[in-house]
């Protein structure tokens, strides 16, 4: 890669998913979410009943922020809360069968928005994307961490 490609490399991460999470919320504003609420419940529908600050350090918004998120979307009915089997104290984020019922309809908005982006690539560049996006996330994970000793990687 050129140097001045190099430079390029994390400002056009930076503005391709940023021009995704805005088209992402012009096609799913029929739901009411922001586009950080979609974020929560895309986590959430990978990995159900996670602890409001995981789901801080995830978002990368400070705990009060994502205990106001999830007391508007529990309110809409998108997620409960729950106590922590092991902590009580701990309160677990838990999607909704409401948020279940809309994933295929997320799932179509998210395709719909990918096809968009990757739109005039043969399908040889798409894997060859995907897999470079891959490696760098896997090349980052081992080596940062969120400063408390767990990993800043999903």
């Amino acid at each position: 890669m050129s140097d001045p490609d190099r430079h390029k490399l994390g400002l056009l991460i930076h503005d391709v998913a940023r021009l995704m999470r805005m088209r992402f919320q012009e096609k799913g504003n029929q739901y009411g979410l922001s586009s950080v609420q979609w974020g929560l419940l895309f986590r959430l529908m990978k990995e159900d009943g996670v602890p409001q600050a995981r789901l801080a350090e995830f978002l990368e918004v400070e705990p009060i922020s994502v205990s106001r998120m999830v007391d508007r979307m529990a309110e809409n009915g998108w997620v409960v809360r729950r106590a922590g089997r092991m902590d009580r104290r701990v309160r677990m984020i838990h999607i909704t069968q409401k948020a279940r019922e809309a994933c295929d309809s997320i799932r179509q908005i998210s395709t719909s928005v990918y096809d968009e982006a990757l739109l005039d690539m043969a399908e040889d560049e798409r894997r060859v994307l995907v897999g470079a996006l891959n490696k760098m996330a896997a090349n980052l994970c081992a080596t940062v961490s969120g400063g408390n000793g767990q990993t800043a990687c999903p």
